[in-house]
C-alpha cells in the first residue's frame, strides 16, 4: 500500500508537470525481491490506472553499470577498498559503544591503498566536518553532519553494489529531477547527496512524503492492517476509490475528498503534502468506496460484481436483464463489491434456510394464510412487472381489513431471501421470474407450516 501511494504521488506529480513517470524496481536486495513481488506491484498499478512512461527498470539488470561507477571512484581516490571483516568491525564498534562513543567507520582502511587481490568491500570517503543539505519539499531544510555518518560500505566483498550507489546511478543515467519517497528514506539522503558530490554531479530534488499509519495512529501490521492494494482489491474495493483514497492519506486539497483521477493530476502538489504521519482511515475508504459505487454505471458495476457474485454462489454467474436490474437495487445496499454480492445472493437460489431471528419474528402461523392469498393473486396477475405485484399486495391487504404493509411485506421478504432485509418489495419481485418468485413463497408456507 505504500509503495501504490508513494507512486501515486510521483505519477500524479510527474502529469500535472508535464514530466515523465519513470518506473523502476529497485531489487538489490535479493532475498526480498522476487518476481511475485514484482508481479503484484505492476498489476496493482496497472488495477490503479497508474500509468508509468518509461521503464520497469531493474536495478538488478545493471550491475555492471553500477561496478562501473564504483572503480571510478576508486580511481578518483574517492572511495577506497576496505578489508575489514565483519566480525572485526563489530567488534571495535562494541568497545565504542561501551566507552559512551557514537559508531562510525573508523577509517582503518582509508589511507592503506589495499589492491583487488584480497576480499574487500568499498567505502565512500566522505570529506570532514561538512554538512550534507538539501531542501526537502515536504519537509524543508534538512541535512547531516558527516561525522555522523562515516565512510560507509556502497559494494559488498561479493562485488555488489549496495542499494545507495545504485540509486544514484540509476538516477543519474536515467536523469531524474524528483525523487518523491517514503519519509524512512530521508536518513538515506544525506550520504546519497555524498554520492553525488563525489560523482561531481546535482541530485535531484528530493521530496520525503509520511509514512502511512492505521486508524489509532500505530504502524501498519500485517497481522492487524489489510496492507497490500491486493487485498483491498479482494475484499471489493473498487480502483477509483482506491486511488482516491491513497491520494488522501497524507495529502489534502481544501475540503474535498473525492477527486477524479483527471482531477488528481491537475489538483497535486507537493507544498500540500503534510509531514506527520498520515492515517489510512478505513471507514473513510469504505465512504468512498459506497460513493462510486452508487455513480458506477450500471454495466460497468455489473462487471465489477460477477466475479464477487460467482464466488459468492459457487459458479460463473452469467450477465442478464434481471441481474443488471437486480444490480440497481441492491448497488445502495453495502459497501464494497463483496457485500453487494452477499445483498444480491438471493437472486439465484431458493434460500436453503432462513434467519432465524427473522423467521421467529415474521414468519408467525398467522402470516401464512397471507402468503397463501398473495401467492394466488401474484399467479394471476397479467403483467409480472412492479404495478402488477403492487395491486395484487393492495388487493390481498384491502380483503384482510387494510393490514398494514409490513405485516405481508416482511414474511414475503423472508420467503424470497431468507433475510429480513431487501430492496423494494415489489422491485425484488419484479427482479425474479414469476415462477421463482411463486416457487419460493410456496416453499416458505411449506417450511414454516411444519414448523
Amino acid at each position: 500500500m505504500g509503495s501504490a501511494r508513494t507512486a501515486l504521488f510521483n505519477w500524479a506529480y510527474a502529469r500535472r508537470t508535464g514530466g515523465s513517470f519513470v518506473l523502476r524496481i529497485e531489487d538489490t536486495d535479493r532475498e526480498r525481491s522476487t518476481a511475485e513481488s514484482e508481479a503484484a506491484l505492476l498489476d496493482g498499478l496497472g488495477w490503479l490506472g497508474i500509468e508509468w512512461d518509461e521503464g520497469p527498470f531493474r536495478q538488478s539488470e545493471r550491475a555492471a553499470r553500477h561496478r562501473e561507477v564504483v572503480e571510478q571512484l576508486i580511481a578518483s581516490g574517492r572511495a577506497y577498498r576496505c578489508v575489514c571483516t565483519a566480525e572485526e568491525l563489530e567488534e571495535r564498534k562494541q568497545k565504542t559503544i561501551a566507552a559512551g562513543e557514537k559508531w562510525t567507520y573508523d577509517g582503518r582502511c582509508r589511507d592503506a591503498e589495499h589492491g583487488a587481490n584480497r576480499t574487500h568491500t568499498v567505502r565512500l570517503r566522505l570529506p570532514e566536518n561538512e554538512r550534507l543539505a538539501w531542501d526537502d519539499l515536504v519537509f524543508g531544510d534538512s541535512g547531516q553532519d558527516t561525522s555522523e555518518i562515516g565512510d560507509r560500505i556502497i559494494q559488498r566483498s561479493d562485488g555488489h553494489a549496495l542499494y545507495h550507489i545504485a540509486v544514484v546511478v540509476d538516477d543519474l543515467d536515467m536523469q531524474i529531477t524528483h525523487v518523491i519517497r517514503g519519509a524512512d528514506h530521508h536518513p538515506n539522503t544525506p550520504f546519497q547527496i555524498a554520492l553525488y558530490d563525489a560523482l561531481d554531479a546535482t541530485p535531484p530534488r528530493f521530496a520525503h512524503v509520511p509514512l502511512i499509519v492505521g486508524a489509532n495512529g500505530k504502524k501498519l501490521s500485517k497481522r492487524r492492517d489489510p496492507v497490500s492494494v491486493e487485498e483491498y482489491r479482494s475484499k471489493g474495493y473498487l480502483p477509483q476509490a482506491m486511488l482516491n483514497w491513497l491520494v488522501r492519506i497524507g495529502w489534502s486539497h481544501g475540503d474535498q475528498e473525492v477527486f477524479s483521477a483527471d482531477e488528481i493530476t491537475s489538483l497535486f502538489d507537493l507544498e500540500a503534502v503534510g509531514r506527520a504521519s498520515a492515517q489510512a482511515d478505513g471507514a473513510k475508504l469504505d465512504w468512498i468506496n459506497q460513493h462510486y459505487i452508487k455513480e458506477l454505471p450500471s454495466g460497468d458495476l455489473l462487471a465489477e460484481l460477477i466475479p464477487f457474485l460467482s464466488a459468492e454462489v459457487g459458479f460463473d454467474v452469467p450477465p442478464s436483464p434481471g441481474l443488471a436490474r437486480l444490480v440497481d437495487l441492491v448497488r445502495e445496499r453495502g459497501k464494497t463489491l463483496e457485500e453487494l454480492a452477499q445483498s444480491a445472493r438471493f437472486f439465484f437460489a431458493t434460500p436453503a434456510d432462513y434467519d432465524a431471528k427473522a423467521a421467529k419474528k415474521h414468519m408467525k402461523p398467522e402470516a401464512l394464510p397471507v402468503l397463501q392469498d398473495l401467492h394466488g393473486e401474484l399467479a394471476g396477475i397479467p403483467t409480472w412487472d412492479e404495478a402488477g405485484i403492487e395491486s395484487a399486495f393492495e388487493s390481498v391487504r384491502a380483503r384482510r381489513g387494510e393490514l398494514p404493509m409490513g405485516k405481508l411485506a416482511q414474511p414475503v421478504r423472508v420467503a424470497l431471501t431468507g433475510r429480513a432485509a431487501s430492496p423494494g418489495i415489489f422491485e425484488t419481485l419484479a427482479v425474479l421470474d414469476r415462477q421463482d418468485a411463486l416457487d419460493r413463497i410456496a416453499a416458505a408456507i411449506q417450511h414454516f407450516a411444519k414448523s
